[in-house]
């Protein structure tokens, strides 16, 4: 392992500094941040046994990151049926969403947190045959712990923040040089992370500059039956979307389609909240404001008068997508970042996004140039969007255009499966 002082004090403190992170642990479970049936998982305690056969480890940060992941972990149990594989994340929303995604070889786990006892307890118990972590939420117990049991490591869909970097390389870069330096290659997302990663010390030589994995990720997933039900019963009322929306930007979203209906009153706005528990907290602001809502968690059906149809359910944002011809996607105007463009491209929905975009900047950049996606700043321009959007010749257009630029990157999952097939150990004898 690379020498680095402060990689060294903080092994240190990981190892003795258990009492710190059990309260770590108790404040995130009194603030609802933890799931307290699964608790023990945090500490490293499994809920299963460990699979027989080879294991392949994945971790992601959150529900992102890891769906990002479920084509290829599907394509892994298509081509190695024999290899069973785990996605460990640390959010409770995350743990329920791939609660529904992953079957057959692959299952799910909370990471334990980077309490040193905590993580050799994880690595005893299911001895990963290959670790590859995603993005870069790197956890220096962790990943110097399974390097140190020979466990090969791989760094895939690296993507890095200016914030992050300047953490790493101003507090912590000799810990970042040593950490990085214990991958055998890595696939990063953008040039800019390259550059970001170089700095910190990952050798030019394991990197390569592949684009994202969530280019290479299946449609989310709808049931065909359900989409032609419910657009029969919206009897051709045109429809259009707000997905994985943040704090402050529904009041913006509502005030677009106030205007919008304006000009089309039959116009329905399906509504559906990045985090559905927020859901009562928006169905009280549209009350407050005299909207005529229909709620999906309490399954309240969409009549005539029905103006905001509020989708705050988890993992059916794919049928969203599909039935509706233009969607506004979320977190992006309000300072968060954005989120996955491809997800409604690869379902023929139109997309809208404001101007806070830098989680897929070089993504919307391709989109932005096919004329594939349009700029929103206020609730005046998406208004205006959604108009001209209602056009169906339009809307159509640029759906096609956003899914030609995202199925252009469809080779990047085949990219991380070979990399994962070369670097798997053969089977113990």
């Amino acid at each position: 392992m690379s020498g680095s002082l402060a990689l060294a004090l903080y092994r240190a403190f990981s190892a003795r500094g258990t009492g710190f992170f059990d309260r770590v642990l108790r404040r995130r479970l009194a603030a609802g941040k933890e799931d307290p049936d699964r608790i023990g998982e945090r500490r490293g305690i499994a809920d299963r046994p460990r699979p027989e056969g080879r294991l392949i480890w994945f971790h992601a940060a959150s529900v992102g990151e890891s769906l990002s992941l479920l084509e290829l972990v599907r394509r892994i149990g298509e081509e190695m049926p024999d290899v069973q594989v785990m996605v460990t994340t640390g959010t409770v929303t995350s743990a329920r969403v791939m609660a529904g995604r992953l079957s057959g070889n692959a299952f799910h786990q909370y990471v334990p947190l980077d309490a040193m006892a905590w993580v050799r307890r994880f690595l005893d118990h299911w001895k990963p045959d290959l670790a590859v972590w995603t993005e870069s939420e790197l956890w220096p117990a962790l990943i110097t712990e399974t390097d140190a049991r020979g466990i090969p490591m791989l760094l895939i869909n690296a993507r890095m923040s200016k914030s992050s970097h300047d953490r790493w390389r101003f507090v912590l870069r000799g810990a970042a040089r040593a950490m990085l330096g214990l991958f055998r290659a890595a696939h990063v997302q953008d040039a800019v992370t390259a550059g970001y990663l170089r700095r910190l010390g990952l050798p030019e030589e394991r990197m390569e500059i592949t684009g994202t994995l969530k280019e290479g990720a299946a449609a989310l997933p709808y049931d065909e039956a359900e989409r032609a039900d419910f657009a029969a019963h919206l009897g051709g009322r045109p429809v259009w979307l707000a997905a994985s929306t943040h704090e402050g930007e529904e009041e913006i979203v509502l005030a677009a389609h106030d205007k919008a209906l304006r000009v089309n009153p039959r116009l329905l706005l399906i509504l559906a909240p990045r985090h559905p528990q927020r859901g009562d907290g928006i169905a009280a602001l549209l009350d407050r404001n005299g909207w005529s809502v229909a709620r999906r968690s309490l399954d309240e059906p969409v009549d005539a008068d029905t103006q905001v149809y509020l989708a705050d359910t988890l993992g059916e944002m794919g049928l969203w997508y599909r039935l509706a011809p233009i969607s506004f996607v979320g977190g992006s105007l309000a300072p968060i970042g954005g989120h996955n463009p491809f997800e409604p491209a690869a379902l023929g929905s139109a997309i809208l996004h404001g101007p806070y975009v830098t989680n897929f900047v070089d993504i919307y950049q391709r989109l932005t140039a096919a004329k594939a996606a349009r700029l929103v700043s206020s609730a005046e321009t998406m208004a205006e969007a959604v108009g001209d959007l209602l056009s169906p010749e339009r809307a159509a257009a640029m759906a096609n255009a956003a899914w030609e630029v995202s199925s252009a990157g469809a080779n990047v999952t085949d990219r991380a499966l070979d990399l994962i097939m070369d670097t798997l150990p053969p089977e113990r004898g």
